[in-house]
């Protein structure tokens, strides 16, 4: 049999082919635009996602035994609002993740409603980029199209039920939403109650690796895949990824090095951080997770590289790099503002340290270990838990440079694992599917079977010394850069 997992990042639609093995029969990538209507806001068409989506299916099984493909399951950009009609339309472009208008929603939200009862409600409190305030912000500040709204979805979701006209979502998804229960996997009826929302405008709820139904005739049909290919629930981006790593069981670590950065720990318990610094949601394998998220993370180096210093050279530029401790020059990656764990979108990117002698090879590592120093301080929280984490799976673009490995390596102190086949989102998806067809009886299992360590970096104890002191200088500065951000903003 064959599996579709289909990753809908922020930049793109990657949509991998695998089969029961675990075999990678082919991968395909689709881009789509990005829009920012006003400084600090975020959108993007769902339409675009979901004619990609399609194109892309086409492409990726073009020479594959069509016959044999049994079933499709995704891994999601999370938290994006997307709203449709009573005719299933769009009523509005998608309000992503990274976008910051709800400052004022976020305020109301943590301020007025309490951080207490939110996490009393949802085990965590309001962040900018959650879709409960972007709910809010359209009841605010565009009446009209609240009034318009039968359906409340997220990205993933939103292919889902074009693909198998099922309305549905997961627990690991839906549990970034703020309005959904994450001990007991369910909707807060109080949360719908203060955001205006009833609960028949939301989807209905399944566990990551359950199947919703399958795809439509007409889809079917256009693809040239069985009526009868299944379609599953599928997970947000970094649980989806979190199975694509094998980062499932209790205790267990991944960091993702996408557009935003994650520091991912598996639990078979729930637990909330009492600061709720971390977020804590349901995992795809239906247990739990603790997640630290960045905003910007291997997106701060594609900036500096495509628009600051105009190369597309990456491996050029890091070669360049080799006083790995030493550098006197700091970057705070808040280039969208920061979730984890200063809940600010007034934060800004920001250097600090240059002197005349400074090179661009020095910001260029300053860019690199700023985002490895900002995963650091999700770390500390961690740590603070009392969770000891000793070893992590990596992935994602920025996963793919030898030297960032190496500095989160010593920045964090941890052994780093590479695994053989590193494709995040879209493996977990497709191995999200091949379990609710049936062909494995967990996600525990499949991820044991498919998911293989290759090499690990090894923390060096003297830079790692020297990189502890570096840190202790870094977390300095943006407390004392805050007030600043207040006043630019």
């Amino acid at each position: 049999m064959l599996y579709i997992g289909v990753d809908l990042g922020t930049s793109a639609v990657k949509l991998l082919l695998m089969d029961s093995e675990g075999r990678i029969v082919n991968i395909v990538s689709r881009e789509y635009p990005l829009y920012f209507p006003h400084p600090g806001w975020s959108e993007q068409k769902p339409e675009d996602w979901f004619s990609n989506t399609m194109e892309g299916i086409k492409e990726l099984i073009a020479d594959a035994d069509k016959s044999q493909v049994a079933g499709i399951s995704f891994g999601g950009q999370m938290h994006g609002l997307v709203i449709l009609d009573e005719n299933d339309e769009v009523i509005r472009p998608a309000i992503l993740w990274n976008d910051g208008r709800t400052t004022e929603e976020c305020d109301y939200l943590n301020s007025v409603i309490g951080k207490d009862k939110l996490s009393e409600c949802t085990a965590n409190i309001s962040f900018t980029g959650f879709t409960a305030p972007k709910i809010l912000w359209v009841k605010n500040k565009e009446p009209e199209n609240f009034a318009r709204i039968r359906k409340i979805m997220l990205p993933k979701d939103y292919i889902a039920y074009k693909l198998s006209g099922v309305f549905c979502t997961d627990v690991s998804d839906a549990s970034g939403m703020l309005i959904f229960d994450v001990k007991n996997r369910c909707w807060s009826k109080e949360m719908c109650d203060i955001c205006g929302v009833k609960e028949e405008q939301l989807a209905a709820v399944y566990e990551s690796y359950e199947k919703v139904g399958t795809v439509l005739p007409e889809i079917a049909d256009e693809l040239g895949i069985p009526r009868t290919c299944i379609v599953a629930a599928g997970a947000g981006d970094n649980a989806a990824a979190a199975v694509g790593t094998g980062t499932v069981g209790d205790g267990k670590c991944n960091i993702s090095l996408g557009t935003s950065g994650t520091v991912f720990i598996s639990s078979d318990k729930f637990g909330v951080d009492s600061n709720n610094a971390l977020h804590s949601f349901c995992h795809a394998n239906g247990h739990y997770h603790l997640m630290g998220c960045m905003l910007s993370a291997a997106s701060c180096n594609k900036w500096w590289m495509d628009d600051i210093i105009g190369t597309d050279d990456y491996a050029v530029e890091q070669k360049a790099i080799d006083k790995l401790g030493e550098n006197h020059v700091y970057f705070l990656p808040y280039l969208m503002g920061e979730r984890s764990p200063h809940n600010n979108p007034n934060a800004r990117g920001t250097f600090i340290g240059m002197t005349m002698d400074t090179a661009r090879a020095d910001m260029t590592q300053a860019v690199l270990e700023g985002v490895a120093f900002a995963l650091r301080d999700s770390f500390e929280v961690a740590k603070s838990l009392g969770i000891k984490i000793e070893r992590t799976k990596i992935c994602g673009g920025g996963a793919k440079s030898p030297l960032w490995k190496r500095i989160i390596a010593n920045v964090l102190n941890i052994k780093v694992d590479i695994i053989e086949s590193e494709q995040g989102p879209s493996m977990g998806g497709a191995m999200l599917a091949a379990v609710a067809n049936g062909e494995y009886a967990s996600v525990e299992e499949i991820a044991d079977k498919f998911v293989k360590v290759v090499d690990t970096v090894e923390p060096e104890s003297e830079l790692a010394a020297k990189y502890d002191a570096r840190y202790k200088q870094f977390k300095e500065i943006y407390p004392a850069c805050k007030p600043i951000y207040e006043i630019i903003k």
